[in-house]
């Protein structure tokens, strides 16, 4: 993912405050536009693979019984001399595993986004986007997603769910009882209530978040849950990443996106075809030749010091369960290169998610995806 260096945005804040104009955003060239319903958001880049003007806040917090991760966009110049925040896997693996892994040898997960950030205070209400984690993952197995979501103008919310989580796999060769029943559905219901009227830990949200302009998108089984997630309330679009259940028609959706990696050996591009095939208009399709099933997320990159990733640091510290997790990791070296992937997908999603929740494009970028060789783009109105 293309990142920012917090002393590029010093010298551009400082470019702003020297200008007579005072609409004009710090990062990304764009002034104040008017969103949805009156919203005041800032312009991002043409280019939906671009990262937006807004630093990227995250908070840890508890939905129920999830617990969830919000990303959001921060006050401009917030994140100046702050420290990146990183994500420790190990927090992934069941109670008696996570010691195992000593630091040194751990897969950090390294975030282009900063703790506890104040939430803009001159914009908004802000859309929101949930994502949805795959089987064996966790909230934030898709950083480079997700992220650049939020810096686009969008609060994302992302939960560890349970029995879908790594932990929940690996507890079936391990010493630990699953995390709990899996309820995907139920889980996006919590969410999009506790959005609905911020309370709590997400108090900082309340009358900057727009409840009524909802993306839901996940990957693989977090993919299908999203597909069956049109009918619920505030939910104007879908996106499927290597899902196979087909959309449903629901009375707000205005968009669904499915996307799929050509050579992924565990949903295969033609089940993710055959999906969109049957699933509401308007959809799109959009396939990524030499993707595997892992494209759409960080998971196959997250390296520690010496550069292996999970699946070998699992298998060096004989992680209980880790043979089965393998069949999973669908990471093979001759896959297309993980950034190319990424901005194939922060193109082809955000060109989604800002005309029906943001009201700010009247451009059809989500057509311009096959810019990128890889890309092959279906479409049924």
């Amino acid at each position: 993912m293309t990142t920012i260096p917090t002393l590029a945005r010093v010298f551009l804040l400082l470019a702003v405050v020297s200008c007579t104009s005072s609409s004009k955003s710090p990062v990304g060239g764009g002034g104040d536009v008017t969103g949805c319903d009156g919203a005041s958001l800032l312009a991002n880049p043409p280019d939906p693979a671009k990262p937006g003007p807004w630093p990227v806040g995250a908070k840890t917090v508890t939905i129920g019984r999830l617990q969830a991760e919000v990303w959001y966009p921060a006050a401009l110049g917030s994140d100046v001399d702050k420290a990146p925040l990183r994500y420790d896997i190990r927090k992934a693996l069941n109670p008696s595993q996570r010691a195992l892994i000593p630091d040194a040898d751990n897969t950090w997960q390294d975030c282009d986004c900063f703790q506890d950030l104040p939430l803009d205070p001159d914009h908004g209400p802000f859309p929101v986007i949930i994502f949805v984690h795959g089987t064996a993952a966790f909230r934030h197995q898709s950083l480079h997603q997700t992220v650049h979501w939020a810096s686009r103008g969008f609060v994302v919310v992302a939960a560890d769910h349970p029995g879908l989580m790594l932990g929940d796999l690996l507890a079936q060769f391990c010493p630990d009882d699953p995390s709990g029943m899996q309820n995907l559905s139920g889980d996006i219901d919590a969410m999009l209530a506790a959005l609905a009227a911020p309370t709590g830990q997400l108090a900082f949200l309340a009358g900057k978040v727009d409840a009524t302009r909802v993306g839901v998108i996940g990957h693989s089984a977090g993919g299908s849950a999203a597909a069956n997630a049109t009918g619920k309330p505030g939910v104007r679009v879908v996106g499927s990443l290597a899902g196979n259940a087909v959309a449903k028609p629901g009375a707000s959706i205005e968009h669904v996106l499915f996307m799929g990696g050509k050579a992924d050996s565990v949903v295969s591009y033609g089940q993710v075809s055959t999906a969109w095939t049957g699933s509401t208009s308007p959809r799109d399709l959009v396939g990524i030749a030499g993707g595997g099933h892992l494209v759409f997320s960080d998971l196959c990159e997250t390296r520690n010091a010496a550069g292996k990733n999970l699946l070998e640091v699992a298998n060096q510290y004989n992680l209980c369960g880790a043979a089965l997790a393998g069949m999973l990791f669908d990471c093979d070296p001759g896959y297309i290169a993980a950034p190319r992937g990424w901005d194939i997908t922060n193109h082809a999603t955000s060109a989604m998610f800002e005309p029906a929740l943001q009201c700010t494009s009247t451009t059809d970028a989500l057509a311009d995806v096959v810019r990128y060789a890889e890309v092959e783009h279906m479409r049924a109105p």
